[in-house]
């Protein structure tokens, strides 16, 4: 069974129940395998990141095999503004869609999945052009001062490794979701000093696990979610906070991913 997102955006839980914390957030166009069904809940697989979570059956459009294979194999586009309308070309509904959600079978306009199309004709991306690192740090800007939400992938709410994430999906490469899992990826960098501006840098407590994420900058500053998407000072020892004029994060180490 497989499901895609057909909303603007979804909670998806550690356990089957919505007092249960959220885990991440599908955003319109996400699409996954559906693994098991207990009650009212489905436990999914992420395609995009091979993230496992639960979520409402109430919540998601169920599509074919056919459909699902399509999805994977089909061009890559994605949304490049804060927030959007897109409308449902059947009902002539209206709703909203935010940065770094995906337009499924996107041509001339058009998204569609199943017997739904959409349209939409606003910015997007195309996750087959050619990459350039400089744009991590234009596309992290976007997201400057949103506040930090766990869980959560957009401007109105989101996580030290979802920001990451996301601003490496605009830019067309993919990433884990989890920091832990993203500190696994790409080239380990022995000094700050080797560091480029797009690079991830991680930062661990006082157990050594990785707890936090964010971009290097150059001029030993990062961006990063803590509190809200927030520029700081960035060396050696890790993240200097600027208001508070002390350490807020230990540096544990760099990656180059691309």
């Amino acid at each position: 069974m497989f499901g895609i997102c057909n909303l603007c955006i979804v909670p998806c839980r550690k356990e089957p129940s919505d007092r249960s914390e959220m885990v991440t957030q599908l955003l319109f166009g996400d699409h996954f395998q559906i693994l098991e069904t207990q009650g009212s809940w489905c436990r999914i697989k992420i395609t995009y990141d091979e993230y496992e979570c639960w979520i409402d059956k109430k919540q998601f459009l169920p599509i074919q095999q056919h459909s699902f294979d399509l999805l994977n194999t089909g061009d890559f586009f994605c949304v490049n503004e804060l927030i959007q309308i897109i409308s449902d070309k059947k009902t002539g509904q209206l709703f909203p869609i935010v940065i770094g959600s995906t337009l499924p079978n996107f041509d001339d306009g058009e998204c569609a999945v199943e017997n739904s199309t959409f349209g939409y004709d606003s910015a997007y991306i195309n996750g087959h052009l050619p990459f350039t690192k400089g744009g991590l740090v234009e596309t992290a800007m976007l997201y400057l001062h949103s506040p930090y939400l766990w869980g959560g992938k957009t401007p109105f709410g989101i996580d030290c490794s979802g920001f990451t994430q996301m601003v490496y999906k605009l830019n067309g490469i993919k990433i884990k979701r989890d920091a832990y899992q993203q500190a696994e990826q790409g080239e380990t960098l022995s000094f700050v000093e080797e560091a480029e501006a797009g690079d991830l840098a991680f930062f661990d407590n006082d157990e050594g696990k990785i707890v936090h994420v964010g971009i290097v900058m150059d001029s030993n500053k990062i961006i990063h979610a803590s509190g809200k998407v927030r520029i700081d000072g960035f060396d050696h020892q890790g993240i200097f906070n600027n208001d508070k004029k002390d350490y807020s994060h230990r540096l544990r180490l760099l990656k180059r991913i691309v």
